[in-house]
Formats: C-alpha cells, sequence, structure tokens
C-alpha cells in the first residue's frame, strides 16, 4: 500500500514488525525496524553488561532488517562476528520465519578493563563480519546458501554491515542502528535499511547501479536525516517515519512478519544429536546417574539428555 500522511492515525507499526518501503521513482527500496519486547526477551536470557547488551540489541537490529528481505519460508540468515584475541569471542544471532535469537561469548575479566563506552576495535580488535543467506528450496528448486565475509571495520556494527552490503552485494546501501539497553522502561533498539535497486531488480548487473541512477544520492541524504530519537520512539510507528523521510516521493510500505523470540531447542533434537556419538565418548560426557547437560548458549536452559 501507499502511505499517506500517518499524522495522528491510531494504528501503526511500533515495535517488533518490520515494515518495508519501496521508492519506486528513485530505485530504492528498504527495511525500518524497532526491537521492543522481543528485545528484551533476548537480553533476559543473560545477565550482559551494558555496552555487551548494547552490541547484541544492534547485532538483532541488522539480523532483522537483513532476515526480513528473504522471500521464502524456511529460509535463514546468520550473522556472525568473531575475533581471535578480542575481548568478544563471538557474536552470533539468527533469523528464522520472523524469529529472533542472539548470543555474546566474551571474556569477563578483559572486559573490566576496557572503557565505560568501549569502541566496536576495542571489543572485537581484528575480527570479521560474516553474513550467511540459506534460502530454502521452494516450486522445486534447491535452496541456496550465500555467505559474504568482510573485515569487522567501523564505529559500530551498522558501519560493518553497510561495508559489507557495499562490498560483498555491490550495493550502494545505507544502514544505521540505534539502540538504549540502559532506559528502565526496558529496552528499546531500531534501525533502517535502504538500498539502490538495479533497475528495478532487473536486467543489469549490480555493479551498474552506482553509475546510473543518481536519484540514489536524494534517497540517501533524505535516509541520513533519521535521528536515533525517532528510530528509538516506541510512540512513533514506522509508517510515520517513512512518510517524514520520502514523502516528497510516493512511498509504498508493507508490514513483515511480526517478530519473536526464537529458541529452536528440542530435547529429543539434542538427544538425537547425540545419538551418533560413539557409546563410550556419551559415558565420558554424562554424570554418575548417567545423564548428559546440555547446555544452550541462546536460551540458558540446561536440558538432561540421558546417555543411552
Amino acid at each position: 500500500m501507499s502511505v499517506a500522511d500517518p499524522n495522528g492515525a491510531a494504528e501503526g507499526t511500533f515495535s517488533d514488525q518490520p515494515l518495508v518501503v519501496t521508492i519506486p521513482a528513485r530505485h530504492a527500496r528498504g527495511r525500518i525496524v524497532r526491537l521492543g519486547p522481543v528485545l528484551d526477551s533476548v537480553l533476559s536470557a543473560h545477565d550482559y553488561p551494558e555496552p555487551i547488551a548494547r552490541l547484541l540489541a544492534e547485532a538483532l537490529v541488522l539480523t532483522a532488517l537483513l532476515g526480513s528481505t528473504l522471500k521464502q519460508a524456511g529460509g535463514q540468515l546468520t550473522l556472525q562476528a568473531q575475533t581471535e584475541n578480542g575481548i568478544v569471542d563471538l557474536l552470533v544471532c539468527d533469523y528464522r520465519d520472523g524469529e529472533l535469537r542472539g548470543y555474546v561469548k566474551f571474556d569477563l575479566e578483559r572486559f573490566a578493563e576496557v572503557p565505560a563506552d568501549p569502541s566496536l576495535f576495542a571489543l572485537f580488535g581484528k575480527g570479521y563480519l560474516a553474513v550467511t543467506f540459506d534460502r530454502s528450496a521452494h516450486d522445486g528448486v534447491d535452496g541456496e546458501r550465500y555467505q559474504g565475509i568482510v573485515p569487522l571495520d567501523g564505529d559500530s556494527i551498522a558501519e560493518a554491515a553497510q561495508n559489507y552490503l557495499v562490498q560483498s552485494e555491490q550495493i550502494p546501501s545505507l544502514v544505521r542502528i540505534v539502540a538504549d539497553c540502559a532506559n528502565a522502561g526496558g529496552s528499546i533498539a531500531g534501525g533502517i535499511l535502504i538500498q539502490h535497486l538495479p533497475e528495478g531488480e532487473d536486467g543489469r548487473e549490480r555493479i551498474h547501479t552506482r553509475l546510473d541512477h543518481p536519484e540514489w544520492d536524494h534517497v540517501r541524504a533524505l535516509a541520513e536525516t533519521i535521528k536515533p530519537d525517532e528510530l528509538l520512539d516506541p510512540a512513533l510507528s514506522l509508517e510515520e517515519i517513512a512518510w517524514r523521510l520520502f514523502h516528497e516521493d510516493e512511498v509504498r510500505v508493507l508490514t513483515g512478519d511480526v517478530l519473536v523470540r526464537g529458541c529452536r531447542c528440542d530435547p529429543d533434537y539434542l538427544a538425537g544429536v547425540l545419538a551418533r556419538f560413539p557409546e563410550d565418548e556419551r559415558r565420558e560426557m554424562a554424570d554418575d546417574d548417567g545423564i548428559i547437560a546440555v547446555d544452550c548458549a541462546f536460551c540458558a536452559k540446561v536440558f538432561s539428555i540421558p546417555a543411552h
């Protein structure tokens, strides 16, 4: 649908549901998302220090922005940031059919030595960002897997993601992400992803999109005016944000799947995985009662699986 002036409207997309935005005349499309309750639900599994919680919140926003571009049910987007010598050993998030989950593994002792507001480099050192799209099989077509890896450069997850999109996908892109995990009313985070389309996505190589559509500079300049407070304001609908930014042109919007916290831990599945190990290895994993404790890093639950 097209966006009319939404000021004063009672209905709209406020939190935990991405908004797809298309500007046909400018050959641009993107996503806007704000995470509220679903973010609190994911963060509640671990007692993260605020800077680590904020880092994960930003990564979850990016995962929602990229994951919601998947068109077929069953597809998955996985975001992974990793380093060999950083304070953060591993950050991983994924999206599948509206389900979000994420986890950060970090060195608590080394974290205590960093400044109160550490930079991305202070947390990761020299690292990389890997984005993996697993597209499900559909209509007789086999599923596809695509992965892009770029250095974890920049001052933020958003900047690193923008570098990934430009370098790996060769699509002019703008990414802005902000998170507040110190809010007494609950954590909240938001982001916008806007990209230039290759002639309506048909007929040309992506590498040429930068050269022959000056409309992109106009769209980017408008998108850059987004204010952090707008992305974080739970009383401001995403439709209104789209209107504020791009109302000079026709703007088409479509709501995506409602986002929920997803953890695919299942005792039967875990038992099946353990059954693939040789019996002597299962005995070594088990305690004196013959039970293997399996920890889920995402939801911080411990599952007790019989060794036999």
